[in-house]
């Protein structure tokens, strides 16, 4: 049993969501790939390689493990991760038609609230965790979060609106096709919080009888990331026989083998900053205590707030009017009231029950 300390672990899920944020910045060196081919490159590594690694290095008796844990888990926890890479999927083709912002805003806002809430009300724990003190800063915490995130979208709306401006663009905006695809993404990136945190509780509770420790919920990524894969894998498959691009992997076009080795240690590096995040979020998610069922939120709100700052750091919101620059302030704002108002809840919640 890891002792409650939601203090340390909100503080282990905000190294993973840094490194969330972070992970696609790797992106920017590469050269003379396809979309297609950088993204199953990476994906072979976070979905695939590095939760198998992870899990025979860090979980005692691996393959006991997978023999004890319950198949219905497993088979669940995996066709969750099919889910959640459709979602993925979705999430990319909204951008296209409305933009990075209001895609992130709306699908994370929807992921944060459905991965958090849907477990509890589903496992019929809701109503005795709402017993405890500190329930209700958590809950104010998840939708302060949700507001956070939807006014970041607005923020980016508008920076979006200016550069087009600028640049006298004119960028197809196709609202109703792309909220669509948003809301898709959104209900099926939250699977896989209730992946991790329900259906797959077994199989980490299992590792954790074998002596796993804070590493338990390594073993539940090995089903959840590998549907994931399968998914992302048929998609970008699909892509690269329909644009001729499988050749990009033995060679780059116009570039030498320098460049081909770059793009692998760019996607090798995505691959591992996307699969630390995963990490920490086991090592935090462990040690929630009472509200342990939060951690998706803490994750979510936490992943916008480091993604924005890393935008702000990048200069990206440089040059901007008075008015998006005092948007993106208060959706800042906001974000980091969200997170404190979630880690107080969960210390709250570790407090005796009133009665």
């Amino acid at each position: 049993m890891i002792p409650a300390s939601p203090l340390l672990g909100s503080a282990l899920h905000s190294v993973g969501a840094m490194s969330a944020a972070l992970c696609y910045t790797p992106q920017q060196k590469l050269q003379g790939w396809s979309w297609q081919t950088y993204w199953l490159s990476q994906a072979f590594i976070c979905w695939l390689i590095a939760p198998i690694i992870g899990a025979f290095m860090t979980i005692p008796d691996t393959i006991q493990v997978l023999q004890a844990a319950p198949k219905d888990a497993m088979v669940v926890t995996f066709l969750l991760g099919l889910a959640y890479g459709i979602g993925g999927t979705a999430f990319g083709l909204a951008i296209r038609y409305v933009g990075y912002s209001l895609t992130y805003a709306i699908a994370i806002g929807l992921s944060c609230v459905l991965g958090t809430l849907t477990g509890p009300v589903v496992s019929g724990t809701l109503k005795s965790i709402m017993d405890r003190p500190g329930f209700g800063w958590v809950m104010a915490g998840v939708f302060v979060g949700l507001a956070g995130t939807l006014l970041c979208g607005v923020a980016g709306r508008m920076k979006e609106v200016e550069l087009e401006r600028g640049q006298n663009a004119q960028q197809p905006f196709m609202l109703t096709k792309g909220l669509t695809l948003c809301v898709i993404a959104g209900v099926l990136s939250a699977v896989y919080g209730i992946a991790v945190n329900d259906t797959g509780k077994p199989i980490a509770e299992t590792a954790a009888r074998f002596g796993a420790g804070h590493w338990q919920t390594n073993m539940v990524y090995v089903f959840a990331n590998s549907g994931a894969f399968l998914t992302t894998a048929l998609y970008t498959i699909g892509l690269g026989i329909r644009n001729k691009t499988f050749g990009e992997f033995r060679r780059v076009k116009g570039h030498g083998s320098r460049v081909l080795t770059l793009n692998y240690l760019m996607s090798l590096l995505t691959g591992c900053m996307w699969y630390a995040q995963f990490l920490f979020y086991g090592l935090g998610h462990v040690r929630m205590g009472a509200f342990e069922f939060s951690s998706w939120a803490i994750h979510m709100t936490m992943l916008i707030l480091f993604s924005t700052i890393a935008g702000l750091a990048m200069k990206e919101w440089h040059g901007r009017s008075r008015r998006t620059q005092a948007a993106i302030t208060l959706a800042l704002t906001v974000l980091v009231a969200a997170v404190l108002i979630l880690t107080y809840g969960n210390y709250l919640g570790e407090q005796p029950p009133v009665h």
